[in-house]
């Protein structure tokens, strides 16, 4: 993680090195109250990881994007992700909580051409409704 930060020309800090563990360590994409939850304890300035949340996707150290909610959310890019590896995500409606989807295919279902507008285009994939465990929790709650 150091030399990642340094060769990105960053200092390595000891608030950045605990945001790219927690990114990390999460695997998946990161909103900020959720990087300050997971970093407990250390206790870190809210203004103090949102700066480094952006310096981090700055220096291309991370993604960030928005899945429709208005929420900015960060994802480390490490050896098994790269900047242009903008995968499909899952997003749950009822917890907020974003999953990484393995690499998927926009097929018609009953087979046949693609629509003409599809055919060459640039398309972004997020798939959203209810996870599991919020589906589970609302059917034992009924």
């Amino acid at each position: 993680m150091r030399a990642r930060l340094r060769g990105a020309g960053l200092r390595a800090t000891k608030p950045r090195l605990a945001v790219l563990v927690v990114l990390h360590d999460q695997a998946r994409p990161l909103s900020h109250p959720e990087v300050m939850e997971y970093l407990g304890e250390k206790r870190f300035d809210r203004g103090t990881v949102y700066r480094i949340l952006a310096d981090l996707a700055e220096a291309a150290l991370l993604r960030r994007m928005d899945l429709g909610d208005k929420v900015w959310r960060f994802e480390l890019i490490d050896h098994c992700r790269t900047i242009a590896d903008d995968h499909a995500h899952f997003l749950c409606v009822a917890c907020s909580r974003v999953t990484c989807l393995p690499d998927m295919e926009l097929r018609p279902v009953q087979g046949g051409p693609l629509p003409v507008v599809l055919r060459g285009a640039e398309i972004h994939l997020k798939v959203t409704g209810r996870c599991g465990v919020c589906t589970e929790a609302a059917l034992s709650s009924k």
